[in-house]
């Protein structure tokens, strides 16, 4: 692509696709599935299955997908732009997914072809298809934002997110969030006397709704939402308590403003953790003295106990296995002697690992090291020999060069 091909190009993010004029004036559009939402890697490509060869996920506006079946055995392949079935009419998508790893996603998104009916592949889209659907959605943007004011105005609790128009023009999807239940019924008759379309409401999360949009995490990366998660669980602070996370909620909520789905992840683990650790509710009791939790490192099974309640300077490391001996001597009536092991070697450092690294914070700074200076023989004095005022031992070889002489 030329430099004049580029500054004409139109990248659409939300369908993953670029639009352009060719010479001759006919619209042009290339599918990139890098820049999709939901995007899936065939990881069986190559492989054939015959239950599978005519079924097709098919991509829409950001994370809506179907899958629809080719009656027509055309020769179809992924990133081909086709036109399907709809309830009303017809839409325009695009070929993400094609093989047997169409069944893996049936699977997944829990789709029965024996209760489900697979909608039919009509064709694939012809240049008036494609006009009419780039018409369409150039309506989009401000359709959403005639909509927000028509609900204002009719002071509905409601926010609009987005906006899908049906791929022949003929319908729109609104995708609103509502916290109570609204009554959309005369909204959706100034709806469609305001834009003479077919009206369809859908009511989404905030969790969808940030994957609609997409974003960047404080990760680094795409949000997962609009990356590969499609049935969102529901996330609580007792999984960030059982992680030993600060309940900060500026650090736990997400750009959805709920709690990051990520928090989830790790929970199983640290629930078998927690429940392998035994639970201290009284100090320890030992000869020397009783001895109080301070800290406990959940994943590596190390409690660290002190004599002092709350002081941290002076801390032993029991295991788990170590305690539970003590607390069923306790409870027999016995009492070790003390906690503190005996050392053979030199005293090993507490080893505790900061959020950052291990490394000295030094660690980047450019330490040069210090040329020394060799300090230059002073000249002989008078009356010197010329060896520093050393007399030479007879029998003994000049270094110097006999040619100077």
């Amino acid at each position: 692509m030329d430099k004049m091909e580029e500054k004409n190009t139109i990248y659409d993010s939300s369908r993953g696709c670029t639009t352009r004029r060719a010479d001759n004036g006919e619209l042009v559009c290339r599918y990139h599935g890098g820049c999709c939402k939901l995007h899936d890697f065939n990881w069986l490509d190559g492989i054939s299955d015959p239950k599978y060869s005519n079924i097709y996920e098919v991509r829409f506006k950001n994370t809506r997908k179907g899958f629809y079946e080719n009656t027509s055995r055309q020769l179809l392949k992924r990133g081909d732009l086709v036109v399907v079935e709809a309830v009303t009419g017809h839409d325009l998508g695009i070929i993400t997914l094609d093989g047997p790893i169409v069944g893996r996603q049936m699977l997944r998104n829990h789709f029965d072809m024996s209760v489900k009916e697979l909608k039919k592949i009509y064709r694939k889209a012809r240049p008036l298809d494609l006009e009419k659907w780039q018409e369409a959605i150039a309506r989009e943007n401000s359709t959403m934002i005639r909509a927000r004011q028509i609900a204002a105005e009719m002071g509905l609790n409601m926010k609009i997110g987005d906006v899908e128009f049906q791929g022949d023009g003929t319908k729109a999807i609104f995708y609103y969030i509502a916290d109570e239940r609204v009554d959309f019924r005369q909204l959706i008759k100034v709806f469609a006397e305001e834009f003479r379309i077919r009206i369809e409401m859908k009511q989404i999360g905030a969790r969808q709704e940030a994957g609609l949009i997409g974003g960047i995490g404080v990760c680094g990366r795409s949000l997962c939402c609009s990356k590969y998660i499609t049935n969102f669980q529901s996330i609580s602070t007792q999984s960030a308590r059982c992680q030993d996370l600060s309940l900060n909620p500026q650090k736990l909520a997400g750009q959805c403003g709920k709690l990051k789905c990520c928090i989830n992840y790790e929970v199983p683990v640290y629930v078998d953790a927690h429940n392998n650790t035994p639970n201290v509710n009284a100090p320890l009791e030992f000869q020397d003295g009783q001895a109080w939790l301070v800290k406990t490192d959940i994943l590596k099974g190390i409690m660290w106990f002190s004599y002092q309640q709350n002081d941290m300077s002076k801390m032993t490391p029991l295991t788990v296995d170590e305690v539970r001996r003590i607390i069923a001597a306790n409870r027999k009536g016995s009492k070790p002697a003390t906690m503190i092991k005996d050392s053979t070697g030199d005293d090993q450092p507490i080893d505790f690992v900061s959020s950052l690294s291990d490394d000295s914070i030094d660690r980047f700074d450019n330490k040069r090291k210090k040329k020394k200076r060799k300090k230059k023989p002073s000249a002989p004095k008078a009356g010197d020999s010329g060896n520093g005022g050393k007399t030479a031992k007879p029998g003994a070889r000049s270094n110097s060069n006999p040619d100077r002489q």
